[in-house]
This record gives C-alpha cells, sequence and structure tokens, in this order.
C-alpha cells in the first residue's frame, strides 16, 4: 500500500490556525474525523493524549508525529498539518514544530496499513523531502512529494543498507517504541543510515505494531560483537544474556546516533546479566520512580481489596455481626463471606502491596522480601493493645526497604564467579534480601505501629468541621487530574483508612470520583448549545462511566477544554467530599460505584444522603461548567 492512500487532500492542512500543541491535537484529529476516518472521536482524542502522555512525540528536525492504535480509527489513516511559524511542541531538541503528521492506526490494522505509516516515519528522516513539503503550494504538490519520494525507492540500495559485511565488527540493534508505528521504524533508519555512512555492519530488528520484522537470530547473537536495545518499551532481553548490550531509550537512537554506534564499534558496552540489568530507559525515564513503584504495588493490590471489601460489606445484609458465632444475628453464609473477604483477602491486601512495589523495583527477586516485609507489618506489633500492625504504612515502607535492599544485595553478588550464576537467584538473593528486610522491619515495626495508630486516632477524633474540610481537600484531589498521581494519592489514602477500619474515608473519595464525568454528563444534558454533537454523544457515555466510579470518564472533555472542565470538576467533587464527612457516611467496599451504594453503612437513611451528597456534586459541576464554557457555533 501507497502512502498517499492514507494521506489524502481531505486530510491536509497547507496552514494550521493553532499556536499551541494541545491545539495542533485538537486541529488534527477534527481533520481526520471530518474526513470520516474516526468512528469515535473523543476516544480516539483519548488514545492520542494517553501516548503524548508517554514522552513527546515532536522528534525533532522541526517534525512532530503524534500517532496512536485505536478501535476508535475507521479506516487508517494520515493526517498533515503544517506551521510556517512553528510552534512549541515540547520536542526532542527543544526546537519549534513545523510538519505535524498525525498517523491514525486501527486496531485490525493489516500489514500493509502498518508498513506504509512506518514508511512515512523513515521518509521523515531524509532532510529534502522535509524541505519540499515545507515548500509544496498545494495538497497537490504535497500528495506528488510523497509519490515520487516512494517511487525513488531502489531496492538494491535498501539491501545494501541491511547487508552485514562492510566491517570487521559485528552490531545488532532493536529498536521499539510503545505504539510501534513511528519511532521504531524511524530509529532502525537512523541506525542504518549511519552505520552504512561509517561504514559499519549493522543488523536492525524492528518490534513494530505489525510484529517483530528482521528478528535478530540465535546465529546472530552468538556473532555479535555488541547490541544496542533502543527501546521505550518491553523487549526480549534473556537472548542476549552474556553480550555487550547498550540500553537506551528510541529517542536517543534518532539523536545520539553516532555516539551509539561509536560506543558498540570501541566495546564500550557492558556485559548483559538477565537476572541484574536495569534498562537505562526505564531508568532514566521520570515515571520510574517512587509513583510508578507505588502504583505497581497498588494496582495489584486492587483485586485483593475489591474482591475482599466488596464480600464483606455484602455480609453485612444479614447483619453488622452476622459473622460472629456467638452473635443473635450468626449468619453460616455471612460468616463464609467475612472469613473469604476479611480474614484472607483483606489479610494478604498490605502483603501484596508491598510485594509489588518490591519487585517493581528489584525485579522478581523483589518479590519474595517484600511480601515477607509486608507480612511482618501487619503482624509484628509490639505495641500493647495494637492490632494489625502498622498496616498501609508499613506495608508502603516494607515495599521500598525489600525493593533497594535486594538491588543491594543483587550488586554485592554480582562479582562472584560465572559457576556460581544459577544460585544467585534460588539462593542467594531469597536468604539474604529476606534475612536482611525482615530483621530492619522486626526493629522498626513497633515505631511504626505507633505513628499509624496514632494517625488513625488522629483522623477518627476529627468532627464537626475539622471532618468537613478533610473531605473538601479529599474530594477536590480526586477530581483535579482525573485519575492521576493527586487523584490516587488520595484513593490510596483512602484505602489506607479502610484498612484501618475508618470507612469515612473510603465513601468520601469514591463518592467524589463518580462527580466530574456525571457532572460533565448533566452539563451536555442541560446546556447542548455549549457541546459539540459529538461530545454530548460522550455525555451518554459518562453518565455509564461515572456511575462505574470511572473518574476518567471525563477526560475527553477535560482534554478539550480543561481551563473550564477542570474547575468545574473539582468544585463539584469537592462538594461531595464535604457533604459525605459531615451526614458521617462510612462505606466498606472499595469499588463499584452505584453498584456499592447498597452497602453504605446506616441503612436507607445513610444511602439516601450519600446519594444526596453525590447528586449535589454533580449538579454544582454541571452548572459551573454550564456557566464557564461558551457557546457553540453553529453547532452540529
Amino acid at each position: 500500500m501507497n502512502i498517499t492512500q492514507l494521506l489524502t487532500e481531505q486530510t491536509i492542512i497547507l496552514n494550521l490556525s493553532a499556536t499551541t500543541k494541545q491545539q495542533v491535537l485538537e486541529e488534527l484529529v477534527s481533520q481526520l474525523e471530518r474526513a470520516g476516518k474516526l468512528a469515535d472521536q473523543h476516544a480516539f482524542t483519548t488514545a492520542i493524549l494517553a501516548r503524548e502522555s508517554q514522552s513527546t512525540t515532536g522528534i525533532g528536525d522541526g517534525i512532530a508525529i503524534p500517532h496512536a492504535k485505536s478501535a476508535a480509527v475507521k479506516s487508517p489513516a494520515i493526517a498533515l498539518g503544517r506551521s510556517v511559524e512553528g510552534l512549541d511542541f515540547e520536542s526532542l531538541d527543544g526546537q519549534p514544530a513545523h510538519l505535524f503528521f498525525m498517523i491514525a492506526a486501527s486496531e485490525g490494522a493489516n500489514d500493509d496499513h502498518l508498513e506504509a505509516l512506518s514508511r512515512l516515519a523513515t521518509f521523515l528522516m531524509d532532510e529534502r523531502f522535509r524541505t519540499n513539503i515545507l515548500a509544496a503550494e498545494s495538497k497537490q504538490q504535497i500528495l506528488q512529494v510523497v509519490a515520487e519520494k516512494e517511487a525513488s525507492l531502489d531496492e538494491a540500495e535498501v539491501a545494501e543498507m541491511a547487508s552485514t559485511d562492510r566491517s570487521e565488527k559485528k552490531i545488532l540493534a532493536v529498536t521499539a517504541c510503545p505504539t510501534g508505528i513511528a519511532h521504531t521504524y524511524m530509529a532502525a533508519e537512523k541506525l542504518k543510515e549511519r552505520a552504512k555512512e561509517l561504514n559499519i555492519s549493522l543488523t536492525v530488528e524492528t518490534n513494530g505494531s505489525s510484529g517483530v520484522k528482521n528478528g535478530l537470530t540465535a546465529e546472530d547473537i552468538a556473532g555479535a560483537d555488541a547490541i544496542i536495545v533502543a527501546a521505550d518499551t518491553k523487549v526480549e532481553m534473556s537472548r542476549f544474556d552474556g553480550k555487550p548490550v547498550i540500553q537506551t531509550a528510541v529517542g536517543k537512537a534518532i539523536y545520539e546516533t553516532d555516539q551509539l554506534l561509536n560506543r558498540a564499534v570501541n566495546g564500550d558496552a557492558p556485559i548483559y546479566k538477565h537476572d541484574t540489568s536495569q534498562d537505562e530507559a526505564k531508568t532514566n525515564d521520570t515515571k520510574s520512580g517512587f509513583y510508578k513503584h507505588l502504583m505497581n504495588g497498588v494496582s495489584n493490590m486492587l483485586p485483593f481489596v475489591v474482591g475482599g471489601g466488596i464480600l464483606i460489606a455484602i455480609s453485612f445484609f444479614w447483619g453488622i455481626n452476622a459473622g460472629n458465632p456467638d452473635s443473635p444475628e450468626y449468619n453460616e453464609f455471612a460468616a463464609m463471606l467475612n472469613t473469604i473477604g476479611g480474614a484472607n483477602a483483606f489479610f494478604l491486601m498490605v502483603p501484596v502491596l508491598a510485594g509489588f512495589i518490591a519487585m517493581s523495583i528489584a525485579d522478581r527477586p523483589g518479590f519474595a522480601p517484600g511480601m515477607i516485609g509486608g507480612l511482618i507489618a501487619i503482624t509484628v506489633t509490639g505495641v500493647e493493645g495494637a492490632s494489625g500492625g502498622s498496616g498501609f504504612l508499613g506495608g508502603l515502607i516494607a515495599g521500598f526497604l525489600a525493593g533497594y535492599v535486594t538491588l543491594l544485595v543483587k550488586k554485592l553478588f554480582s562479582r562472584l564467579p560465572e559457576s556460581l550464576e544459577g544460585l544467585k537467584p534460588v539462593l542467594f538473593f531469597p536468604v539474604f534480601a529476606i534475612a536482611i528486610t525482615g530483621i530492619i522491619m522486626m526493629l522498626v515495626n513497633p515505631q511504626l505501629t505507633k505513628v499509624y495508630t496514632a494517625i488513625s486516632t488522629f483522623l477518627e477524633s476529627l468532627g464537626g468541621t475539622n471532618l468537613v474540610l478533610v473531605g473538601l481537600l479529599l474530594g477536590g484531589m480526586m477530581a483535579i487530574d482525573m485519575g492521576g498521581p493527586i487523584n490516587k494519592a488520595a484513593y490510596t489514602f483512602g484505602l489506607a483508612m479502610l484498612d484501618a477500619q475508618n470507612f469515612n474515608f473510603m465513601a468520601t473519595v469514591m463518592a467524589a470520583g463518580m462527580v466530574p464525568p456525571l457532572g460533565l454528563a448533566i452539563a451536555t444534558s442541560l446546556f447542548k448549545n455549549k457541546f459539540t454533537k459529538p461530545e454530548r454523544e460522550a455525555g451518554k457515555t459518562a453518565y455509564v462511566l461515572g456511575a462505574c466510579f470511572i473518574t476518567e470518564g471525563v477526560i475527553p472533555f477535560a482534554a478539550a477544554d480543561p481551563a473550564r472542565v477542570i474547575p468545574a470538576s473539582v468544585a463539584g467533587a469537592a462538594v461531595t467530599g464535604a457533604l459525605v464527612m459531615f451526614f458521617d457516611i462510612g462505606l466498606r467496599a472499595p469499588h463499584g460505584g452505584i453498584f456499592v451504594i447498597g452497602l453504605v453503612d446506616g441503612g436507607v437513611p445513610s444511602i439516601l444522603l450519600y446519594m444526596l451528597a453525590i447528586l449535589a456534586g454533580a449538579v454544582v459541576t454541571a452548572l459551573v461548567a454550564g456557566a464557564l464554557k461558551k457557546r457553540v457555533v453553529a453547532a452540529a
């Protein structure tokens, strides 16, 4: 398939009106929508923004290639926008971008489509091609430039570029980016181009959307002098065990090409050990620090929390003491649910949190020490009258402690003879990492328990205005970044207090988290002239997402108009948080939205007040959004 079958006159904007990165993305998405290439404009916008949040697609040299692979794409397409003045797109080289190619790949795109999309990425590495696109005076001329470039490809030249007999040393490379459409192939093209000019023998494997191409064989790897892995996503690394490997981000293969190739040729590459090597790309990623490790623990803990919490809550249908054999309310089935949810699922919550935090830091060797450290956190109190140990706080500390202790142990044993290599993961790592983590946790957990108990006691002692202010703050946090770090921090706090048997905070964060999508959904119904037709359609979906406690349902609206939607969302969620605290409502289920409202402590009166708090916040959000948003001109 030719690129000109994907890039058409209907998807080209000769002169963009946008002056910001956000506006460029919106303008190009709208162009694809008008060309009939999208099934769901809002869903595709969300996918584009999600890709941008991973790393900028402004690759430098005046080019940006925002791209996404999504079911929201009706048929694969490329949209091109030009800006003569240029604008800031957070490019890798810090320079303004002038050419914006938005690649829309469908979930079911076949290999022909994907190869054409990736071919465009390689064309953009040609400075003459870029210059000709910028100089074109019409859409027809742009398409002609693209067609001539495709026609000029010489198969013999391509084969020569892939040749591996131009130097004594044999270098291999692997390129991969999260989407596998643009950066993967641009990095491969740049490496091959410079290798040819420097007379370096190079074979490149690409891990793209259409699968692995030019895959490295065992024979290739065995004969390689060095291997460059330029990847922002996971690639199979165990095959390189014992070989000199340079690991870096895919963007560096585009802009630090010579340095990487020279390092490979000069033997400046560490020997890769599959159990101990750390990926430079991950290490350098700003998301690979505290937040990433914490979220790895929280996300893996959630099934235990959600499943266990809801089972416990359901058991209360037979009475608050239905699980107690000595109570007149005792019910055998309720007791069974309570045992499954509380004595088992909830009991494992903190150890699982700690285990997966440690695993995120130190890979699999960190998992066992993290689990043990988390178990000690909830079982070894050393404080008279205390139960539950240091709970969630201790689990967090145990997870990070175990992770970094395991890294230290791995480093200390990195110089053992090769004959003992196989004993590291099954003997040395677990014994020493578990022992050190366990001893430290045994010593510090009594003090952590005192701190945790004091925090819980203080929060439980809050009342009246103080408690309402806490609810106001937690509610606002749940809405300000719609599922981002601040939202997750508030939700994690709610889980911690749930573990401490304080159920008001869980009720607060869940109710507040439901408000933003519900509020915007109501706004699309009340103020139809202030929303486009696609936004009004998205409002219908937002009703369902909000009811299910999926705060991210407001993202399409916030992405299109953050200055108005975010303040409206925060205002409504804060009102709901304050009301839930004022009404003193508790909820033992950590997720489920409308489906667990019946499990609110206090029966029908509390359920009605809880629903009132959610509805009040949603109405506030709707009214604020309606007041702030401007009327849509000629709305469809």
